[in-house]
């Protein structure tokens, strides 16, 4: 192709889409792209004539223009063929793949994929996969550079093919390799206990999918055929997924026609205007505590700040006889309030832009701030193996050489590798079990029981915090501290 040739067609492209825009013409854009077009065509050409070997042309071209599209935003990117496929599939429940939740936050200059969870009876549970494991290569390729739907892409296939990957877990030195068969993962985005101490049930939620619609309205419904204190919604690590599904989780919760999201694009502009179509199956009079963190993004950010501002009362929407009490709890979610829109393009290629932001239904937008919890509670993290070992032999008493022992107090007997071996044989827990084992340890999850317990215990002594959020919030703000300064003034004797 000739030099002439070349630059035609980038100007050719190059008013293509200035003729497709309805807006006023950006000129600058339009004389910097011309500019710019003419020189991309003139290095084609030279490419073409002087490089020594020019292996896959194709490669290059998606990388070219995916390099233009990820230095507008963090979440603009092209989709080749193969992620374009995998992109639409993974909104479909059920897919080839190895089965994992994974961190869809990262950036490509990352080089690692966190793991946030294993897929219940999935192929990477079967594996030894685990939470918290990290992903550095697939099938011999590292994931620094890689977009996470490119990630994701490879790790989906033809059912009962292998996948090669090597990951990355706490206290192994060196990366692990797994070889994984894919197959069907029917995904588990919700998993839900009864606390029988507290009479209080649990909920929590890991992506909007249109399984996940279905699983929570199942779950909540069983919930709702007896009296309990409150429900806990944990949306913490939960990055997102189909807003539509989330709008039809709000409906579960607040009235129909309630607002739940709207769109407003570059000129602030109302474009989209999201609002519940169902029946509310949940019982307003129990509280409501929804767990965030800073894992919280998108979707899982637009329903905890829907509930929360229908829970305080917005005009011009539908009137409810009992206000909702909700309450966020945790730590401030991710923030990230824009909106993708896949646009499929030529060579079976698909370019995701982002097109507007999310506004919630009070007009404000999480867009880079995130929503912040009304009781803040930061995670406190397992002690590390190293000041478990440090408190162990250091600042005890037990510790000295040759401390007394009480009369009667047995002698311990020695351990050899005793922690090693069992460690070395324990097969993956499942789901729910690991769940069980982690909520026990959870701080920010004891904190929601304490906060329920609590609210329930005021509601006797006056029954207007049943009625009245802000007197609620006040209430459990007086007595229950947590991350709050205090104020100590010293006294002097």
């Amino acid at each position: 192709m000739s030099k002439k040739k070349i630059i035609s067609l980038c100007l050719l492209l190059c008013l293509t889409v200035t003729a497709e825009k309805k807006e006023p013409k950006n000129k600058v854009f339009d004389d910097v792209i011309f500019s710019w077009l003419q020189t991309f065509g003139e290095v084609l050409q030279l490419a073409n004539k002087k490089h020594y070997r020019i292996d896959d042309p194709e490669k290059a071209m998606i990388k070219s223009i995916n390099g233009f599209l990820t230095t507008l935003d963090p979440h603009s990117s092209f989709l080749d063929p193969k992620t374009y496929r995998s992109i639409l599939e993974t909104t479909s429940g059920e897919f080839f793949g190895i089965g994992i939740v994974i961190d869809a936050t990262r950036k490509p200059k990352d080089r690692f994929l966190m793991i946030i969870d294993v897929i219940p009876d999935g192929p990477s549970e079967k594996a030894g996969l685990l939470p918290y494991d990290k992903i550095i290569e697939i099938n011999g390729k590292t994931l620094e550079g890689m977009t996470t739907e490119e990630a994701t892409a490879k790790l989906r296939g033809e059912k009962d093919t292998n996948v090669h990957i090597k990951i990355l877990r706490e206290k192994k030195p060196e990366p692990i390799p797994f070889d994984i068969v894919r197959g069907v993962v029917k995904e588990q985005t919700s998993l839900s206990f009864y606390l029988k101490d507290h009479d209080i049930y649990y909920l929590s939620l890991t992506s909007f999918t249109s399984n996940a619609v279905k699983q929570i309205e199942k779950l909540l419904k069983k919930s709702t055929k007896k009296k309990y204190r409150g429900l806990i919604l944990d949306l913490r690590n939960n990055s997102g997924g189909l807003l539509r599904a989330a709008v039809d989780i709000a409906s579960l919760f607040v009235p129909k026609g309630s607002l739940v999201v709207t769109t407003r694009n570059k000129l602030n502009k109302e474009t989209e205007r999201y609002a519940t179509k169902k029946n509310p199956i949940t019982n307003n009079k129990l509280p409501i505590f929804i767990l965030t963190n800073n894992f919280t993004a998108s979707a899982a950010e637009i329903l905890a700040g829907c509930l929360k501002m229908h829970s305080e009362g917005l005009k011009n929407q539908p009137k409810i006889k009992k206000k909702l009490m909700v309450f966020l709890v945790g730590s401030t979610t991710f923030g990230k309030g824009s909106v993708q829109e896949i646009v499929p393009v030529g060579n079976n290629c698909a370019a995701k832009i982002t097109t507007s932001l999310y506004h919630l239904p009070d007009g404000t937008t999480i867009q880079g701030s995130g929503i912040k919890p009304d009781f803040t509670i930061n995670k406190q993290f397992q002690t590390p193996e190293q000041i478990e070992w440090f408190q162990k032999f250091y600042g005890r008493e037990s510790a000295l050489k040759d401390y007394i022992k009480p009369h009667g107090t047995p002698s311990e007997p020695e351990k050899k590798d005793s922690k090693e071996k069992t460690d070395n044989n324990k097969k993956p827990k499942n789901w729910a079990n690991r769940a069980r084992e982690n909520l026990a340890k959870d701080n920010q999850f004891l904190g929601a029981i304490t906060l329920i317990n609590l609210l329930d215990e005021g509601i006797k002594k006056n029954s207007n915090l049943a009625t009245n959020r802000t007197q609620a919030e006040k209430y459990l703000k007086r007595i229950f501290s947590t991350n709050r300064k205090l104020n100590m003034d010293e006294i002097k004797a």
